[in-house]
């Protein structure tokens, strides 16, 4: 029963990473308007921003998937380590493991204190804006805010530079945390294990490089 509840876990805390993955490139790709056309970048931002789908769906559901796949996450880690007390007796786990796999749990809870940043950041003064003051407008004298918050916010070398080591975090949490998802799903395959792993890597590089990109963009051309 253990067994079976472990792999459940697994699974479970797989299909959240595959949807905060998604996330991740839709973030993405809305962030880097900003760097391409910021008027594009405040038309989408205002879109997803008073879309009732988007807000009062896909919202909810991203935040529970936050909080699950790292509740799920720690829960695993507990009982592994567990285990690990004992198999450390007989391998050396540093040699039959990596640096990623063995503290997965560190990467994710600075993911998680970024992701707290980053709603104090935006999402907090969002929500309060839109439905504390009542004001879904999303203008300012006139014109979309949207860029013009988001280029204020990296005026801050100290927060571009909490933001650029979150990304950090966030690529080696991506490096393990791709190819273990299809893993715990039961996709492993010596035709396609290969690629899946090469597309780990770029994934956990190219979207946190991405981040940090719009990041230090905005800080070093405002």
């Amino acid at each position: 029963m253990s067994n079976t509840s472990s792999i459940a876990r697994k699974v479970f805390m797989a299909l959240t990473g595959f949807f905060l993955m998604f996330f991740l490139l839709q973030h993405l790709s809305i962030n880097m308007l900003s760097v391409i056309s910021p008027d594009t970048f405040n038309e989408v931002s205002h879109f997803m921003g008073t879309n009732f789908l988007f807000q009062f769906l896909l919202q909810p559901i991203l935040i529970f998937a936050v909080i699950a796949h790292f509740v799920t996450g720690m829960i695993l880690e507990r009982k592994n380590r567990s285990s690990r007390d004992v198999k450390y007796a007989i391998n050396n786990g540093a040699a039959n493991s990596t640096w990623m796999s063995r503290n997965m749990i560190i990467s994710g809870l600075t993911v998680l204190a970024f992701l707290a940043m980053h709603f104090y950041d935006f999402w907090i003064p969002e929500i309060t804006t839109k439905y504390i003051n009542r004001d879904m407008s999303g203008l300012v004298n006139g014109e979309f805010r949207y860029y013009e918050e988001l280029v204020h916010k990296f005026q801050d070398p100290i927060r571009v530079a909490l933001y650029v080591v979150s990304f950090i975090m966030l690529a080696l949490h991506l490096l393990h945390g791709f190819q273990s998802s299809f893993q715990s799903v039961g996709f492993n395959h010596n035709k396609y294990t290969p690629i899946i792993k090469k597309l780990s890597t770029a994934f956990g590089i190219v979207v946190p490089l991405g981040f940090a990109f719009v990041a230090i963009f905005h800080f070093l051309s405002h």
